[in-house]
């Protein structure tokens, strides 16, 4: 059978490791209504080779949706249209770092961010963290041994661990990559979701005349539908200077004008603003349903919930392999994501990753109760 989604779960399987929205949530009518009024227009220019920033309109109508939902004025000349954060990401290693150079890590990370890393053959130096997000304690020791091109971090809703990190600490990183000369590629997918309270400013708010070396990456992936391959980095003007004048653009023009062209409809309509209130109200009682029941039906596992994002982030007695633990559970038509996923050395052996926001409360609950068989079974 031809495959037609990158993750195909079986019909009698509920994946509660799925990190991706459920399909019912897409806004089909919405991308619809769009693109029929863009294709309604006589103009074809949005099916050409696009600018390589981005398509203008398209950047100024994303700024003032950032600008509300970030809570300060977004800047469309510090907007770079990309295909998503994972081609930003190969682009950026690309232009600001070379084989052999060594960056820093968050421990635990999203696990896709070290497989570009290391196609780039960049030596990974793994940062601890807590439940604040990312040690400064960890990278002031390891600043001491090593220069790094740039820290590769996730600092609100964290994947995997849903942690936040703290104003003290944002401050202290810039200043410690002022310092040391090192790049932010700050990963900042889950901003705009956050369920529980108003998230600290995000790192693409210091990308101003001051913070040169703070990249901040978003997409619409978690707040549209993946399928777009659409996203955004803001940087300093110099920095999207550099991206700007890439080889691979001068090749292609810029990123996904055909793309950009339709969701600046569904920016400019509201419906995008609308949209992410939906998700905000479909998500908020998923996460609470889980975290009810995970410490009502498995009070040996040790979590937080999160505030935000997607995920929460399972801390199981030591002396069970999360990696065992996944076979297991596919006996009991249940899966999950293992800890050693998340890792750059191996680590997290006795965690494992849920993800509250692909099902409703219903499916949620039976996906709990079924790895609750299984713990038991052990």
């Amino acid at each position: 059978m031809l495959s037609i989604t990158q993750s195909q779960i079986p019909p009698d399987i509920i994946d509660l490791g799925a990190g991706e929205p459920d399909q019912s949530v897409f806004p089909l009518d919405m991308i619809r209504r769009a693109a029929d009024e863009r294709f309604a227009q006589s103009d074809p220019s949005f099916l050409q080779y696009g600018a390589e920033q981005g398509d203008g309109y398209f950047r100024v109508a994303l700024a003032k949706f950032l600008s509300q939902g970030y809570g300060y004025p977004v800047d469309p000349d510090n907007i770079f249209i990309t295909s998503g954060i994972s081609s930003a990401l190969d682009l950026l290693c690309t232009l600001f770092a070379q084989s052999g150079d060594t960056i820093f890590v968050e421990e635990t990370t999203y696990f896709v961010a070290p497989r570009i890393f290391r196609d780039h053959h960049l030596n990974i130096i793994p940062i601890a963290m807590d439940e604040n997000g990312l040690m400064i304690e960890s990278l002031e020791e390891n600043l001491k041994i090593h220069k790094p091109k740039f820290l590769y971090t996730i600092p609100i809703h964290h994947n995997p661990t849903g942690s936040t990190l703290t104003e003290a600490r944002r401050t202290r990183l810039i200043e410690l990559a002022q310092q040391f000369d090192f790049l932010i590629l700050a990963d900042e997918v889950y901003q705009l979701l956050s369920y529980t309270a108003d998230p600290p400013k995000p790192f693409a708010a210091y990308t101003d005349a001051y913070a040169e070396n703070i990249i901040s990456l978003g997409s619409f992936s978690k707040i549209l539908a993946p399928g777009l391959r659409l996203g955004w980095i803001q940087a300093h003007p110099q920095r999207i200077k550099r991206l700007v004048t890439s080889g691979l653009l001068d090749s292609g023009g810029g990123m996904n004008p055909f793309t950009s062209a339709i969701i600046r409809g569904v920016i400019e309509s509201g419906d995008l603003e609308k949209n992410v209130n939906h998700l905000i109200e479909t998500y908020r009682p998923r996460l609470h349903k889980m975290d009810s029941l995970l410490h009502q039906h498995l009070p040996d596992i040790t979590c937080s919930a999160p505030k935000g994002g997607y995920f929460f982030w399972l801390r199981l007695p030591e002396q069970i392999n999360a990696i065992e633990l996944r076979q297991q559970a596919k006996t009991f038509k249940v899966d999950i994501r293992q800890g050693t996923l998340f890792s750059s050395t191996d680590g997290s052996q006795n965690y494992i990753r849920l993800c509250f926001a692909h099902y409703d409360e219903a499916h949620i609950e039976e996906g709990v109760l079924r790895l609750k068989k299984c713990l038991e079974a052990r």
